[in-house]
């Protein structure tokens, strides 16, 4: 009789900071594709699906959401410890999300405003990405991230290999679907030619430009962007509107806002 031992399968867990559980919840849609491979995986930690946990050390961890407190900044810190490989998920996570308009503003002042008691609120200045404050072995971006780029990147660190996720701009996947580009035939400015793939174009091919959900690509031209849209007369308040959303923290976009606001 054969006393050869399994493979012991790899510990995933799956942690939130300061998010809206938006890119959890794209785990949880791989439905059937997360049942398959939950042959190769033993999902350790994931409070948005089990209460059950098991401690680390864990294989894989992902991360969503941004640093927003004394106290996460120092559990993300025990985080990176008991993972082997840590992979950010999602905009908050990424560059700090929407929460991280308190960068543009006083934070400490908005909770003066909103809480009777604000001595009771225990936050940072700033919202900003996991990458800030742990080394970070990779980085999915998306608002909320897209779930066949995450099966990807959980299938390539469990076999061991890099992750294959399309580092082109959403123009790209204009072109590939056969969508009239919107700055080019109505004048409406667009962040698609500086934001990462992912989301299939969604917005221009209802004839509305991109609002940079998934992030700043590989290799943004911004200077170039901002002048093609001085060239359709859009006002710096409304270029404010369109970069200040989900990752209005990314160093790509913020650095175009400071110029804009300098220029204002």
């Amino acid at each position: 009789m054969s006393t050869r031992r399994k493979p012991r399968r790899a510990r995933l867990a799956v942690f939130k900071f300061a998010s809206c559980d938006g890119c959890q919840l794209s785990l949880l849609d791989c439905e059937n594709e997360l049942l398959a491979l939950g042959e190769s995986i033993d999902i350790a930690y994931f409070l948005e699906a089990t209460r059950k946990t098991i401690r680390g050390p864990y294989d894989l961890a992902l991360v969503e959401g941004s640093i927003t407190t004394p106290h996460d900044a120092e559990r993300i810190r025990r985080v990176r410890s008991e993972s082997r490989f840590l992979v950010t998920i999602g905009a908050c996570a990424t560059s700090g999300g929407i929460q991280a308009l308190r960068n543009f503003g006083d934070a400490h002042e908005f909770a003066s405003v909103v809480y009777a008691r604000p001595d009771y609120i225990a936050t940072l200045a700033t919202s900003t990405a996991i990458a800030d404050h742990v080394p970070v072995d990779f980085e999915l971006h998306g608002c909320p991230i897209n779930k066949r780029q995450l099966l990807e990147v959980i299938s390539a660190f469990i076999a061991g290999r890099s992750p294959t996720v399309p580092a082109h701009s959403v123009c790209v996947e204009c072109k590939r679907r056969g969508t009239v580009c919107v700055m080019v035939a109505r004048g409406v400015p667009c962040l698609g030619p500086i934001t990462h793939a992912g989301c299939g174009a969604i917005c221009p091919s209802f004839g509305r430009g991109c609002y940079g959900c998934y992030g700043p690509d590989e290799a943004p031209n911004v200077a170039s962007l901002m002048k093609a849209w001085g060239q359709l007369h859009t006002p710096p308040d409304a270029i404010a509107r369109v970069m200040r959303t989900f990752n209005a923290n990314a160093p790509e976009f913020r650095g175009a806002l400071v110029h804009e606001d300098d220029q204002g």
